[in-house]
């Protein structure tokens, strides 16, 4: 146990399989057989949020069995070990918001205000390129780059997710694919029906895949009508299918929705019965203390985007305060189009000191917070914190592995403050989902990086020519 962190006693002591803490009990010389034992300098469970030195995580099946105390190390024999002599294992990194695709838009239109950026460029991109091929060819992108920043799964919204769904399965990580909803037509469908009819099937279609599951995504109050959403509601709960969506993304869609209707739009939402468990809203931004205790009513996790906030000058998410009310906050990166990458170490960061600053205390959104946000907080906003978010006896192993032996984080004082606030994601050296290593000492297994690089390249080159 390291200085500063506080660890409760009935963890930190020696565990026995029965145990509902699930750590080995040391037993003299018996041999516990596992497929796979890691064993990192330092490692930070989340639930709870604490750090240990020198214990393992064993792994059988895909699944986490047991954390291994010191004391008990002996007594493992694993047909794999990994010894990490300088790292932190923690959870893999949960990206609850992200369009995958748009990293093919990356850098396109960027210094904007929010409606010109969307109405006048990326809109007009969308209707000329989005395709099944751009969607898949877009995705596969953005895993190389959330795998090699220690993301491990992430919630998408975007047009064709039957090519995210393809995608995500064939390179093995973990994605909660958005079954989209607008009012107007795109190249995916053409009104409400065919958009509702075409996600269900998507969501037939994932039955087979075992790390990829649907949300419901109504991409906006001001662009899905009541009907449409009251269909989302009840399908919703017919399935046990969360639902995400943009809502309060700047105080001018607020004003502008009162001016319309009389109403401001998480009114709206909760007049249709939407704003429950299960319910994910993104960016919210533009919030009064009664929605703040609402959501806390209501159940609704909240998914902040602070980099992507702050670019389009959208503004800024009362986190704190949220948590005071009992809010679950996860954190997310919105798309490569407008934040400009799919890197969770900077959210964490940036959501962080942003709190701190807007709020004028260096207390606001801790690093613990953060990491809890960005890893148990994202799981439970998707309904997979029985599966993920956190390193406990019958989860996934779920895991990314991070290098502290370099001079940004070096000397490591606290291994916690070090991941939050200097780290950066080039120090990901090894990922597990559901125990298959897809990031092993830096190099990504199983997606061939020049073949996507290269076809980004080409759609890079059309999306230049003149229209």
């Amino acid at each position: 146990m390291l200085s500063g962190i506080q660890f409760p006693r009935s963890s930190a002591a020696p565990y026995g399989r029965s145990s509902s803490h699930g750590c080995l009990r040391h037993s003299g010389h018996q041999q516990v057989e596992v497929q796979t034992l890691i064993t990192p300098r330092w490692l930070v469970p989340v639930q709870p949020m604490a750090v240990l030195e020198g214990h393992g995580v064993a792994i059988d099946n895909g699944r986490i069995t047991a954390i291994v105390p010191p004391d008990a190390l002996s007594s493992i024999q694993a047909a794999e070990r990994i010894d990490l002599p300088q790292h932190v294992l923690m959870p893999g990194l949960v990206n609850t918001h992200t369009h995958a695709a748009m990293s093919l838009m990356r850098g396109m239109a960027d210094d904007l205000p929010l409606q010109t950026w969307l109405e006048q460029h990326i809109w007009p991109t969308e209707a000329r390129f989005a395709s099944e091929a751009f969607v898949h060819d877009g995705t596969q992108l953005a895993m190389l780059e959330m795998l090699r920043g220690g993301t491990t799964c992430f919630a998408d919204m975007y047009f064709f997710p039957d090519a995210v769904a393809r995608a995500v399965d064939a390179a093995g990580l973990r994605a909660v694919v958005g079954m989209i909803l607008i009012d107007f037509p795109t190249a995916w469908a053409a009104d409400a029906d065919e958009y509702l009819a075409k996600g269900l099937a998507v969501q037939d279609a994932t039955r087979d895949m075992p790390l990829v599951s649907t949300m419901f995504a109504p991409h906006a109050p001001y662009t899905v009508s009541d009907a449409p959403l009251q269909r989302v509601r009840t399908l919703s709960d017919e399935l046990d299918r969360p639902v995400q969506m943009h809502v309060h993304e700047t105080a001018f869609e607020v004003q502008q929705a009162q001016d319309q209707s009389g109403s401001r739009p998480l009114a709206r939402l909760d007049a249709l019965g939407l704003l429950k468990p299960g319910f994910m809203a993104v960016h919210m931004t533009a919030l009064t203390d009664d929605e703040i205790e609402l959501c806390g009513r209501r159940g609704v996790s909240v998914v902040h985007c602070p980099e992507s906030n702050m670019k389009l000058a959208s503004g800024q998410c009362r986190v704190s305060d949220l948590l005071a009310a009992g809010v679950n906050v996860a954190l997310g990166t919105d798309g490569a189009a407008s934040n400009n990458d799919l890197d969770m170490f900077g959210e964490m960061r940036s959501a962080a000191m942003l709190a701190k600053l807007t709020q004028g205390q260096a207390t606001a959104f801790s690093a613990a917070e953060a990491l809890h946000a960005a890893t148990l907080g994202g799981a439970r906003a998707l309904g997979l914190d029985h599966e993920i978010g956190s390193i406990e006896p019958g989860k996934s192993a779920d895991l990314t592995a991070i290098a502290l032996d370099h001079p940004a984080t070096w000397p490591v004082h606290q291994p916690l403050s070090q991941l939050v606030y200097a780290a950066g994601r080039d120090q990901v050296t090894d990922c597990w989902i559901a125990g298959q290593q897809l990031l092993q000492a830096g190099r990504v297994q199983g997606m061939d990086e020049q073949q996507i690089m290269e076809r980004a390249a080409q759609w890079a080159e059309r999306m230049q020519e003149p229209a």
